[in-house]
């Protein structure tokens, strides 16, 4: 697995890293030992960098790493978030000092280490100024608590305001062949500044792979059950791109889903994405993505095939949405 510089902070990850929000069952039921499991391909895979959130499970994802990391005496270069309020209605944020330290340390206890190599924002706080929230962050980081910081799902403008106090380190927004915002300033607004842009969800939650979906049996709890692209008539719309991207994988020798990471990955030497994934077999689907190079003739069929804008439905619905900073 190849490498890439985190940010300001000296830190190499491997190019491809996990996201490990499907160990909470955002996407179906799971249990220790499928995540275990799990983790176990991804360090034979080369993967040294996992994401998680407090928010994911209420601690359980990072419980499990937690179990993970004691039960194998290994560890990984982890991030993890805070700052979204659990229990409140949705999008309530408090990035305040008081408050993301304690759910900060709460985090490292439930991950069994003294500190973590990255901690996002989740979510910001509108009412309190983002220059505020990036002086908390950078005291975390000079107490040693954090090697790096980050926020998520944040506008380029803000971006851009919080690196007028300190070095930012990276960025997590959603970012792939059927999400393309963040090419509206902010994976520029990255490179300029210096961070990291990563993004999550590059395989569309599921869709860029080569087994269909079946919308229609998702468990109420699983997130795309209410979310615009993967209701009809705008899931059957999509999934005729989707069609497209497999048979070009297929005619190449590779899965859908890791022509979709490598894509993002050649979108710029700062990007890391994280697929998710509760499933070694999945996992390892994509895990050599950072070996394909895409030919001018590649290019130009991957653009046939999902041109800008080709994406039926909104990436969320009204709910989901809130406590996203919008920019355009």
């Amino acid at each position: 697995m190849k490498t890439r510089r985190l940010g300001h902070s000296g830190l190499d990850v491997s190019a491809i890293s996990l996201g490990c929000m499907s160990f909470a069952g955002f996407y179906g039921a799971t249990d220790q030992d499928e995540a275990f499991a799990t983790l176990d391909a991804a360090r034979e895979a080369g993967i040294t960098f996992l994401d998680t959130s407090d928010l994911y499970g209420q601690g359980l994802s990072e419980t499990w790493i937690g179990a993970y990391q004691k039960d194998r005496k290994y560890r990984f270069q982890i991030a993890t978030k805070g700052g979204i309020v659990a229990g409140a209605p949705r999008g309530t944020a408090d990035n305040s000092e008081p408050y993301l330290r304690e759910k900060l340390e709460a985090s490292l206890d439930r991950l069994g280490v003294d500190h973590v190599e990255l901690y996002y924002v989740h979510r910001r706080e509108f009412s309190r100024p983002i220059e505020e929230v990036t002086e908390t962050l950078l005291k975390f980081k000079q107490e040693g608590l954090i090697r790096a910081i980050g926020f998520s799902e944040i506008s380029p403008a803000s971006l851009r305001r919080a690196a007028q106090v300190g070095p930012i380190d990276a960025v997590q927004n959603e970012y792939s062949m059927w999400t393309r915002l963040p090419e509206l300033g902010l994976i520029e607004t990255c490179a300029d500044i210096g961070a990291t842009f990563v993004p999550f969800s590059p395989l569309g939650r599921g869709i860029l792979g080569d087994t269909d979906l079946s919308p229609s049996n998702f468990k109420d709890t699983d997130f795309r059950k209410n979310n615009p692209r993967f209701i009809e008539p705008n899931y059957s719309a999509n999934m005729k791109h989707v069609r497209e991207l497999r048979d070009f994988a297929e005619a190449r020798g590779w899965s859908t889903a890791a022509v979709a990471i490598a894509w993002t990955l050649q979108q710029g030497k700062h990007l890391v994405p994280i697929p998710g994934t509760r499933s070694a077999d999945h996992l390892m689907e994509w895990a050599d993505a950072d070996e394909i190079i895409f030919s001018k003739a590649d290019w130009a069929e991957l653009g046939r095939i999902m041109p800008l804008g080709w994406a039926h439905g909104d990436r969320y619905s009204d709910a989901q949405i809130v406590g996203v900073e919008r920019y355009c």
